[in-house]
């Protein structure tokens, strides 16, 4: 068991995913080629999307469609994606890199990471409260949600816009209530836990490349990327969300952290590599750390984003070659400076319009891979077999990395998501390679 209490530890928001990013397209039996369409249901982060559209050929093309638990996590989707499509003339790739990971793994950011996040918040909600049928870009498009859920986005940016006051939510005391509250009595041993976590847990699971100091650094106070010098006491408003709870019979909700605090958002991009120098070790210790990993695979996934970059539809295509373009200063750039990339969008659907898909005849046999999250597999059911095309792959998170979870209940659920699968007219793929981290299924045969 984890040095906590079970289920604790997870929390009830899936701020980031519990295993690390795959290129969707070639998880099958065969590499999907031509114009795909990929269904995301719980993923929690857009690392898949990254991963899969930097895998992609030149002439392929590649539609995501998003589904999430909250607006919270769609609102935060929607601010990496805007960071990740931010151009090179306005911030550099190593800049961004910082401030993309910053953003995505830490509880408290630096002051000018800040600025970046209430800019972009800022142009996220004119989007989702201006555009009513067209999206403003084919990445961050937002049509499709109810007005509800677009009032909600709005109301969410708009907190993020607001300078901190005050009477502002400490992230510190949240991140501490969260750790007081996972390890009970065991609190005042606090790190005695962490190391235990550690190395009976992560480290056994292939995971050494998470650093000792730096993962009890993320245990203790939420910072998981310290990339340069520089204070991080700011807090970060995209991971805070409220959460309901009863007290004296009322229903009361309570803003605060209510994410990971064991498994780490270093799993993400930063245990895997294709760049097998970072994994180098000496007598047995890793050289490099899941810091300097994500921070790897993360520039890398940026460059190859540059790399599909479509003609920008604004202005600055009137400027001339050599000269930078007047919009951009990062204080000016808006949604349509972003990045365009060629034959990719990404589109975000209604929290609850997972089994209403089949009622829609444009979603019949369309997606080409479907995959859940651990924390969304109880939504599959027989329905997934109406909006899988014939040839679909399957993909589900398994629960290795949910370290609150012994080898019985991690094994147990494995079992659970086969028969869920099974259930619904899928057969496990077992030609390809074994894989404790996703399961992969494909339509049975009749």
């Amino acid at each position: 068991m984890s040095a906590g209490r079970v289920s604790e530890g997870a929390g009830c928001v899936t701020w980031w995913g519990f295993s690390p990013a795959r290129d969707l397209l070639s998880m099958g039996p065969v590499r999907l080629e031509g114009e795909v369409n990929v269904l995301l249901v719980g993923s929690g982060d857009p690392r898949h999307i990254l991963k899969t559209i930097a895998g992609l050929q030149n002439e392929q093309s590649l539609h995501v469609w998003v589904i999430e638990n909250s607006m919270e996590v769609v609102a935060r989707q929607l601010l990496l994606l805007y960071l990740a499509l931010m151009p090179q003339e306005s911030m550099g790739n190593n800049e961004k890199t910082e401030v993309f990971l910053e953003v995505f793994g830490n509880s408290e950011i630096r002051s000018q990471t800040e600025e970046t996040l209430r800019r972009a918040a800022s142009q996220l909600s004119l989007s989702v409260t201006e555009t009513l049928e067209t999206a403003t870009h084919p990445c961050l498009n937002t049509t499709l949600l109810k007005f509800k859920e677009r009032d909600e986005l709005a109301r969410i940016f708009k907190l993020w816009i607001q300078p901190q006051s005050s009477s502002s939510i400490s992230m510190s005391r949240a991140w501490d209530y969260r750790v007081r509250q996972h390890l009970g009595t065991r609190y005042d041993s606090k790190r005695g836990c962490f190391d235990w976590d550690l190395t009976m847990k992560l480290h056994e699971k292939g995971c050494g490349v998470i650093n000792k100091q730096q993962y009890a650094q993320w245990r203790e106070r939420g910072l998981a990327f310290e990339m340069r010098e520089g204070v991080y006491q700011v807090t970060n408003p995209s991971l805070l969300s409220s959460r309901v709870f009863s007290q004296r019979g009322d229903r009361v909700a309570v803003r605060g952290y209510w994410g990971d605090i064991v498994s780490s958002p270093c799993l993400a991009f930063g245990i895997e590599t294709d760049d097998k120098s970072l994994l180098k070790t000496q007598n047995g210790q890793h050289i490099k750390t899941a810091q300097d990993v994500s921070f790897a695979n993360v520039q890398a996934l940026f460059q190859s984003l540059s790399s599909r970059r479509g003609c920008p539809t604004t202005s600055q295509s009137d400027t001339g070659a050599g000269e930078p373009a007047p919009q951009t200063d990062r204080k000016s750039v808006t949604i349509k400076d972003l990045m365009r990339l060629n034959g990719i969008s990404v589109t975000f659907l209604p929290l609850d319009s997972l089994h209403k898909l089949p009622e829609k005849q444009k979603y019949f046999h369309f997606f080409n891979t479907i995959y859940f999250s651990a924390s969304c597999v109880h939504q599959l059911g027989p329905v997934m077999r109406q909006i899988a095309a014939p040839d679909a792959v399957l993909v589900v998170e398994l629960a290795k990395y949910i370290l609150d979870l012994n080898k019985e209940q991690e094994a147990g659920f494995a079992k659970k998501v086969a028969s869920i699968a099974l259930e619904a007219d899928f057969e496990p793929w077992n030609e390809g390679r074994t894989d404790d981290i996703h399961a992969v299924f494909t339509p049975q045969k009749k």
